[in-house]
């Protein structure tokens, strides 16, 4: 199975980009992982929100492939805790041909993209930046690797 991070626009900051590729290189040693980047829409001053989560939710589904399970970062997703991840993803990496995360722009999802959605996870009641979204999310998939192989990075 192929796990992939779809995302809307680039990240910018350089430690963030430090800390998922930190990430990304490690969770690579338990499953095949890949992050694909849609670029930021470009003048978008004059559209409203609903036109710019409709044109990247248009570019988001152009990613997809029709066997794919879409699951997406969403502030109305199910939280779980990291060990309840694990199970998850160790459910998933036994059904899904390819698994993909998508974290989207700053107005969320278009109303196609949640029609497609297969499931929505949340990280926290809290919001963050889709930068930093970026980061924690690719430390808990590695921690949830690490959980899944009984390694001791993760403590109870």
């Amino acid at each position: 199975m192929k796990t992939i991070m779809l995302l809307v626009g680039k990240t910018t900051d350089k430690h963030f980009q430090a800390g998922i590729s930190d990430y990304v290189e490690r969770i690579g040693h338990y499953m095949p992982f890949d992050i694909v980047t849609i670029p930021d829409l470009k003048n978008t001053k004059s559209l409203s929100e609903e036109q710019q989560k409709t044109m990247e939710g248009d570019l988001i589904l152009k990613q997809l492939q029709p066997s794919d399970t879409l699951v997406l970062l969403d502030e109305h997703g199910k939280e779980l805790r990291s060990i309840e991840l694990a199970k998850w993803l160790e459910q998933k990496l036994q059904t899904a041909r390819r698994l993909v995360f998508v974290i989207g722009g700053p107005y969320g999802f278009s109303e196609a993209v949640y029609s497609r959605a297969n499931e929505k996870l949340s990280l926290s009641r809290l919001t963050f930046s889709h930068q930093m979204v970026r980061l924690v999310f690719t430390e808990q998939i590695y921690r949830a690797c690490t959980i899944i192989k009984g390694e001791p990075y993760h403590h109870e």
